[in-house]
């Protein structure tokens, strides 16, 4: 059997690192369905886990997809999926299931240009506001973006470890050009990489309760085969698992769903900065975007603009409080993303009206150049 982590150096795209990644997580399971510009991750997979006692299945349609990813988490195995815009739509219902069941699972979306069949070829970022509210009803979720094919390697691990540690589905919001594009991965060994699993009942079989949350407000997951009594529904259900059709009941699930976020938003929120100290101008930005714009913040200091960069690692939960505390002290913001003010307008309401927000975007299809960037920095303020 072949390891798991190849150890090394390594030339190779976003979407084999974003594999490569999601096996040395422990991911033993890939249920897919092939899209542009996301097949070259079920298709390194599909050739990696039979080798190190995993299973690939493609199955006929994404809905399936993803029904296949929650029931291989539901029996104990680190599960993922990975598709492209049309097929994260069509993921929304089941993915809606894992937040309702609080299965842990990741999905990566390497987003093209939108909407419908859009440009397949083409990178975008215009489903970060899905990413967010794409299942129906009220839930919160963690997505990522990943700005190379480096950190997707390590932001697969995160994915893997945040989704087991709170048990919630958890969404890698990568791009055709991160996904397509071939850099330098290092790849470490496997006894540097910290791995987490989600937490197992201390208690007996006859008295455990499968959405009784512990102190940190996340329920210990016993495995389906384990001999634990588990009833898993959509339906709005007790600590039991049975389902209760009564608005006390509803409260009382989404307080525990959504405590799991509130509770532990220190330790799930991660944000990069760069020259923000004294900045008076904050370039918000994310995924490959980021990489543009950090360019353009090095271009305005050149000129006597004092511009910073905050790179959003993690995009939901939002850095609300962050961007609120820099709005009372900066002469603005400029929001860099590969669509038409999605994230733009998160940062507008975190600054509450406090500093002016502009956006450098555009639909997609091409790179947001840093003059582009720096265009609004000169004349937006």
């Amino acid at each position: 059997m072949k390891p798991a982590v190849l150890t090394g150096e390594h030339y190779m795209t976003g979407d084999e690192a974003c594999a490569e990644g999601a096996l040395a997580a422990g991911c033993l399971f890939f249920g897919g369905y092939p899209i542009t510009p996301a097949t070259e991750v079920a298709e390194r997979m599909s050739a990696r886990l039979p080798g190190v006692g995993g299973t690939y299945i493609q199955m006929e349609d994404e809905i399936a997809a993803m029904a296949a990813v929650v029931g291989a988490s539901c029996a104990g195995v680190k599960s993922m999926t990975a598709t492209s815009g049309p097929g994260f739509s069509l993921m929304m219902e089941n993915i809606g299931l894992a937040v309702c069941t609080e299965t842990p699972c990741v999905v990566v979306n390497v987003q093209r240009a939108g909407p419908s069949t859009g440009l397949p070829t083409m990178g975008a970022q215009g489903d970060m506001m899905q990413a967010r509210w794409g299942s129906h009803g009220h839930y919160d979720i963690i997505a990522l973006a990943p700005s190379s094919a480096q950190e997707i390697f390590y932001q697969s691990i995160l994915a893997f470890n945040l989704s087991e540690t709170y048990r919630t589905p958890v969404l890698i919001m990568t791009d055709e050009v991160v996904g397509h594009m071939s850099e330098r991965v290092i790849i470490p060994d496997a006894k540097e990489i910290k791995l987490m699993s989600r937490p197992t009942p201390k208690v007996g079989k006859e008295r455990f309760k499968p959405f009784a949350p512990a102190e940190n407000g996340v329920a210990p997951m016993a495995n389906a085969g384990e001999g634990y009594k588990i009833h898993v529904t959509g339906l709005t259900h007790d600590e039991k698992g049975y389902p209760v059709m009564t608005v006390d009941a509803q409260v009382s699930m989404m307080e525990r769903i959504m405590n799991k976020f509130a509770k532990n938003l220190k330790h799930i929120l991660r944000t990069e900065s760069h020259r923000i100290e004294d900045a008076e101008i904050v370039v918000v930005s994310y995924g490959v975007s980021a990489r543009t714009a950090l360019a353009a913040v090095e271009d305005a200091r050149e000129r006597g603009i004092r511009a910073g960069l905050l790179r959003l690692i993690t995009v939901w939960p939002f850095p609300s409080e962050m961007i609120c505390s820099l709005a009372a002290r900066v002469k603005g913001f400029v929001t860099v993303e590969q669509n038409l003010g999605q994230i733009h307008l998160e940062v507008q309401r975190a600054a509450a009206g406090k500093a002016p927000a502009y956006l450098a975007g555009h639909a997609g299809g091409s790179l947001i150049s840093p003059e582009q960037v720096l265009d609004v920095i000169e004349h937006g303020f």
